[in-house]
């Protein structure tokens, strides 16, 4: 487990052959959070915002970036995604909305890269679309919190 799987013997940049592996049950789940004046967090949750309906934009910007993580991730496999989901929780105590993403995949590789690539887009696509009101909007945490499925089984981080 201690060696770099994405690198050949002379140190150059691999994918990792999976053709040998076996197909599972793969699913990962990854969050983020971003952080914002109460008033943008207020503006979001009635609807305010002049872009349009922030999380239903972040939800599918979130969706569409995890269906081309192999476009964007140089060596990650391009993986058929059996179900991705993308969920906002609205933090009023904080200023904050989390995004948490669960991708489910039947497959040789792991969805984990799917998964975090989504919190981050979601994450992305909230700042772009409040960023003319709100300069201090901050981007945070993105970071995988379970995956199962393959031969490591299931790994509960959080």
């Amino acid at each position: 487990m201690g060696e770099l799987t994405h690198m050949d013997a002379s140190g150059r940049p691999r994918m990792v052959d999976v053709t040998g592996k076996p197909d599972t049950q793969r699913e990962a789940v990854a969050k983020s959070r971003v952080r914002m004046k109460a008033s943008t967090l207020a503006l979001i949750k009635k609807g305010g915002v002049a872009k349009g309906d922030v999380l239903a934009v972040a939800q599918l910007a979130g969706i569409m970036a995890a269906k081309q993580t192999s476009q964007i991730i140089p060596l990650c496999h391009p993986v058929l995604i059996g179900d991705i989901k993308v969920e906002f929780n609205l933090d009023e105590e904080n200023s904050a909305v989390d995004i948490t993403t669960t991708v489910k995949s039947t497959g040789k590789t792991g969805v984990e890269m799917e998964a975090l690539t989504a919190a981050a887009v979601a994450a992305l696509t909230i700042y772009d679309m409040c960023k003319a009101v709100d300069r201090g909007i901050q981007i945070e945490n993105i970071r995988l919190i379970r995956k199962s499925g393959g031969k490591s089984g299931t790994i509960v981080l959080e």
